[in-house]
């Protein structure tokens, strides 16, 4: 059964505590969102599945928005390489477990956020249970059978996700939801091995994983509050930073470029068999 956070009515804002009026006061003097949709948020419940480079920045933001339930799932634990691009963690937590490290940051960021910790891989056997009663999901993973598994999960379930990619100087993001298509739609198959290499072998610049996981995060704000429809809702939107064609400096100016493409365009172009190079997808 497919369900819509957004169609619930919103919490009654007398549950909204004076330190909370304070705290998300940037917020409540918002149109868009004011005290209704921060106690909307108060009710969400969100799943990061990852909290490395994506769910790093995406977490912090989602717990500092005032989002009421995190869960995060991750089995990995913090290396010191980890430290150049996962801004949650610090020298302190290297060797902890990624999801219990990252509860104990944004609990410290945010005290009125509920937080559980999965220190476990996703799969098969435990994703429906980890994923449901959720109102969307974070996909901040590194590998493609995580990111095939959520999207199978959540379209069973009819919840909503947020896909994001990460690798050299490129970044993807995509918002699945409703009764539109899926990654699936997008990338019906995995790339072969050795077609899309992994950060640890092609690299990744620090600040690109902040720019995408951000994005993840408003778009599951976004989402839960319904403020207008999503530019990426069923598109993928690809960013990308470079050295400019026409730099007169090369080596020192950088532009930033950003392009979307519509899930269901790519998919009927996949079946025509005339999109090549789309399956492969950063990580």
């Amino acid at each position: 059964m497919r369900h819509d956070p957004r169609s619930r009515p919103a919490v009654d804002s007398l549950r909204l505590t004076p330190a909370e009026l304070e705290r998300y006061g940037r917020h409540l003097v918002l149109p868009e969102i004011g005290v209704d949709g921060q106690a909307r948020l108060k009710s969400a419940r969100v799943v990061l599945v990852g909290a490395g480079g994506l769910g790093a920045p995406a977490g912090l933001y989602l717990a500092a928005a005032g989002v009421g339930r995190m869960s995060i799932v991750d089995d990995d634990v913090v290396d010191v390489t980890n430290l150049q691009r996962q801004v949650i963690f610090t020298v302190d937590d290297v060797g902890q477990n990624k999801a219990r490290a990252a509860c104990a940051r944004l609990h410290a960021l945010n005290p009125h956020v509920q937080l559980t910790a999965y220190p476990e891989r996703l799969t098969r056997e435990n994703a429906h249970a980890y994923l449901r009663d959720h109102d969307i999901v974070i996909d901040g993973s590194d590998n493609f059978s995580t990111r095939y598994l959520v999207n199978d999960t959540c379209a069973a379930l009819g919840i909503a996700h947020v896909h994001g990619s990460v690798l050299r100087f490129e970044g993807q993001v995509s918002l699945f939801g409703g009764d539109g298509p899926c990654y699936r739609c997008l990338f019906p198959e995995p790339p072969r091995p050795g077609d899309a290499p992994d950060c640890a072998e092609a690299g990744v610049l620090g600040v690109l994983p902040g720019m995408i996981g951000s994005i993840q995060a408003a778009e599951a704000i976004k989402w839960v509050l319904h403020a207008g429809t999503s530019p990426l809702a069923h598109r993928r939107a690809q960013h990308e930073i470079h050295r400019g064609r026409d730099c007169a400096r090369p080596g020192v100016s950088r532009v930033w470029r950003s392009s979307q493409r519509s899930v269901t365009a790519g998919r009927d172009r996949m079946r025509a068999g005339t999109a090549k190079g789309e399956s492969r997808v950063h990580s």
